[in-house]
C-alpha cells in the first residue's frame, strides 16, 4: 500500500508512519519542520510543505491509495488546523484523483450513544475545556462528508502514549461505552487497517480502548 500522512510529525501521525513502514507499505510523510520526524526508513518520503501549497501536496498524493490527515491543535488556542487539513487533502486529492481519504477527528466532541451522565455531565465540561478544538473537528467532519471522496471518519477518545496493544473496540453507531481512552498506536493501528477496509467507505467510526 502507498499511503499520504498529514500530520505526520504528530502523536497519532507518526505512530501511523512508523507502523506502515514497519508492515512494508511506502509513506510519503508530510511536514512542514522534517527536523521532527524521528522516523527513518527505505519506504519513507518526506515532504515538506505548507497546507497551503496546493502543488506540493497534490504531488504528494498522486499515485497514492490513501490519504490520512492525522493533524491535530497542540493547545486550547482558537484553531482551525484540522479543517484546513482537510480541505487542503480533499483539494490535492482531487487534482491527482485519488478517492480514500481518513480523517482523525475525536469522540469527545459527540454525544452519539453515550451513557446519561458521560453525555449530559462528562460532554458538557470536555466541550468547555477544549472548545476551540472540538470546534474545528466538528467543521473538518462535515468538509470531509460534504466531499465526494471515499472518506472514513475515526474518533478516538483521550489518547495515551502507552504500547501498542491490538485491543481496540469500534462503533459506526456511536461513541464506544465504558472506555474513555486509546493509545495512539492502537490509533495507528486501526487506520491502517481501515485504509483498505471498503466496509467502512463513508462511514464514521468511534474506537476506544477495548
Amino acid at each position: 500500500m502507498k499511503l499520504t500522512v498529514f500530520g505526520a510529525t504528530g502523536g497519532v501521525g507518526s505512530e501511523v508512519v512508523k507502523q506502515a513502514l514497519a508492515a512494508g507499505h511506502h509513506v510519503t510523510a508530510v511536514v512542514r519542520d522534517p527536523s521532527r520526524l524521528a522516523v527513518e526508513g527505505e519506504l519513507l518520503e518526506v515532504v515538506v510543505a505548507k497546507l497551503s501549497e496546493h502543488g506540493a501536496l497534490t504531488e504528494a498524493v498522486s499515485g497514492r491509495d490513501v490519504v490520512i490527515s492525522a493533524l491535530g491543535a497542540r493547545d486550547r488556542n482558537p484553531t482551525t488546523v484540522v479543517t484546513d487539513g482537510a480541505n487542503a487533502a480533499i483539494a490535492a486529492m482531487r487534482s491527482a484523483g485519488n478517492r480514500r481519504l481518513l480523517l482523525v477527528s475525536a469522540s469527545g466532541a459527540f454525544v452519539d450513544g453515550d451513557a446519561f451522565f458521560t453525555r449530559n455531565f462528562v460532554k458538557p465540561l470536555l466541550g468547555r475545556l477544549l472548545k476551540h478544538a472540538f470546534t474545528d473537528m466538528i467543521a473538518a467532519e462535515e468538509v470531509t462528508r460534504a466531499s465526494d471522496l471515499d472518506w472514513t471518519i475515526v474518533r478516538p477518545p483521550r489518547l495515551l502514549n502507552g504500547p501498542h496493544t491490538g485491543a481496540i473496540a469500534a462503533r459506526t453507531d456511536g461513541n464506544v461505552r465504558g472506555s474513555y481512552s486509546i493509545n495512539r498506536a492502537d490509533v495507528a493501528d486501526y487506520l491502517l487497517r481501515a485504509a483498505s477496509d471498503d466496509s467502512l467507505v463513508r462511514q464514521t467510526v468511534s474506537i476506544a480502548q477495548g
